[in-house]
């Protein structure tokens, strides 16, 4: 008999869950003996086309807003229509949409994934804990998930299992040609305005001048909790040394603009909007920052370490799940644009550290963070055979 799975999320935006579900369902995906469909509370976003390109069927139950009763409504229609025998959901909404029908389908077995350390709204952790009883496990990808999951939303330990998120190397090579054992210009390359040890100090900062701006990066939903004016002020204490290509959107893009114009940074910082791969933002950078002040997991740094790019992010929940300081990258403490900058030029200027840190990240992303590793604990958990 087969197997009829529905993986339900709140919306399918470019983002790092809705790359984690895409993967999920692609893999998962091997009719006629198991069947994966993806439904999303929101109307159709990017990663539906992914994911239809992909041979997996995608429903947008076009929800209004999260009172919206009647995407629930549809929602359990699409249960009773298509028999799915398990409903795995992911993030808050969803898992709450999903806790809401399951009394009404008691021979279906219902999974819920936490992908945030975020404290607030402290109401979504509040909705968590009561929608935490209609699953069997919560899956989350970090211990810091877990510990916030059990903290904020009073999931008894046992009834967590932790799966970290996962890249697949191979395709971030493939999709655009992009090459994850080098980056498209070394440092080494950049041509410098004097000898090589012209200096200058900007706010006890030590940074070499160089004609060419070092090509750093930010990849990104425009959120407050991403911190993105501490890495701007970074930039400005760094002067010339560095431009900051940022890839996302969000709702902090206004706020960003107006800092950058009064910073007078138009000519060091670039915003590029969102992009469909992150190979795309990862061949045209050099180095990646993460200035947040929480993270589930951050499944750019991974995408990045197995890219050679190297890393600096703030030590907070879920980066130091992923990051180990001074090990695959360097951690800085949140909230302080004095440290990010100094890290940023630690690494531009540290060419041995730099490469002991591109490798160490490469080669802890194989043994950590690849869908060879990762899946088949999902299949464990979906009760699915082995591939």
């Amino acid at each position: 008999m087969a197997r009829r799975i529905l993986l339900l999320i709140t919306d399918l935006e470019i983002g790092g869950t809705p790359t984690v579900v895409r993967e999920l369902a692609t893999r998962l995906n091997t009719p006629p003996s198991v069947i994966v469909d993806v439904a999303c509370l929101s109307p159709r976003g990017p990663v539906a086309d992914q994911l239809e390109r992909s041979g997996v069927w995608v429903v947008p139950l076009d929800a209004r807003g999260p009172t919206d009763l009647g995407a629930i409504t549809r929602l359990a229609r699409l249960l009773r229509t298509n028999r799915y025998d398990t409903v795995f959901s992911f993030l808050i909404h969803a898992n709450v949409a999903a806790a809401t029908i399951a009394p009404f389908f008691p021979n279906v077995r219902f999974h819920q994934s936490i992908q945030t350390t975020q404290p607030y709204p402290r109401w979504h952790w509040l909705a968590q804990s009561i929608a935490q009883h209609a699953a069997e496990r919560i899956v989350v990808p970090s211990s810091s998930v877990a510990k916030a999951a059990q903290r904020w939303a009073d999931v008894p330990a046992e009834k967590i299992l932790i799966i970290a998120n996962a890249i697949d190397a191979d395709r971030l090579a493939s999709d655009t040609g992009f090459q994850p054992v080098r980056v498209a210009l070394q440092f080494e390359d950049l041509p410098q305005a004097g000898p090589p040890d012209t200096t200058s100090r900007t706010h006890g900062l030590k940074t070499r001048v160089t004609t060419q701006p070092i090509p750093i990066g930010f990849i990104g939903r425009l959120d407050p909790i991403k911190r993105i004016d501490d890495l701007i002020d970074a930039v400005n204490l760094l002067q010339r040394r560095v431009h900051l290509h940022m890839f996302g959107e969000g709702p902090e893009r206004e706020r960003v603009t107006d800092q950058i114009a009064r910073l007078r940074l138009q000519d060091r910082v670039t915003l590029h909007g969102a992009i469909a791969h992150p190979q795309e933002a990862l061949s045209q950078i050099q180095l990646l920052v993460l200035p947040s002040l929480a993270e589930g997991f951050g499944l750019v740094l991974i995408e990045a370490m197995a890219s050679r790019v190297p890393v600096v992010a703030t030590n907070v929940p879920g980066i130091c799940d992923v990051v180990r300081d001074n090990q695959t990258g360097l951690l800085v403490p949140p909230l302080s644009p004095p440290a990010l900058a100094a890290a940023i030029a630690k690494l531009l200027d540290d060419k041995p550290l730099r490469t002991r840190l591109q490798l160490a990240a490469f080669q802890d992303v194989q043994r950590r963070f690849t869908w060879d590793i990762v899946l088949p604990q999902y299949r464990s958990l979906l009760d699915l055979p082995a591939a």
